[in-house]
């Protein structure tokens, strides 16, 4: 399997648990995630949530009937710069036994074109400090580090 071998589609309700186990599959994920059979009705409730929400799109990379990959890219209208608009990609992911093969990179580039094509003048993407390899791919992909993230949980 390649890139060019996988399609790119909105996700549906059985793709859940394809994307929550590669949500999970790191180091990261393992402590955020609760990969189960059934999984927690807090992952239903939150597909219906994006899918109901306008400036949210939730989509896999598909490859012969399996989901490989996946990324939401939320558009994000603001006052700020003009009352411009920005994408935010979030939860980019490949199945670990798919990566390196170009999957990642046709997925953010599809975001890209999204993110152009609904009027938005810049995409950003927030990753991990930990996540290292990540950062490098997303500068492969002439993403640059221009902000200082900050996080509080409840």
């Amino acid at each position: 399997m390649n890139a060019e071998s996988v399609s790119i589609r909105r996700a549906r309700r059985d793709d859940v648990p394809a994307i929550v186990a590669m949500l999970a599959d790191d180091h990261l994920g393992r402590a955020r995630e609760r990969v189960e059979d059934p999984l927690p009705a807090a992952y239903d409730d939150a597909f219906a949530r994006v899918e109901r929400d306008p400036n949210l799109t939730l989509v896999v990379a598909e490859s012969e009937g399996r989901v490989v990959g996946c990324l939401q890219l939320a558009i994000l209208p603001g006052i700020s710069s003009q009352g411009g608009v920005r994408g935010l990609l979030e939860d980019v992911r490949v199945a670990a036994d798919c990566r390196s093969r170009g999957i990642g990179e046709r997925l953010v580039q599809w975001a890209i074109a999204e993110a152009k094509a609904r009027g938005c003048n810049l995409v950003e993407l927030l990753t991990h400090a930990s996540r290292v390899d990540a950062q490098r791919f997303y500068k492969r992909l002439g993403f640059a580090a221009s902000h200082v993230g900050m996080t509080v949980r409840f």
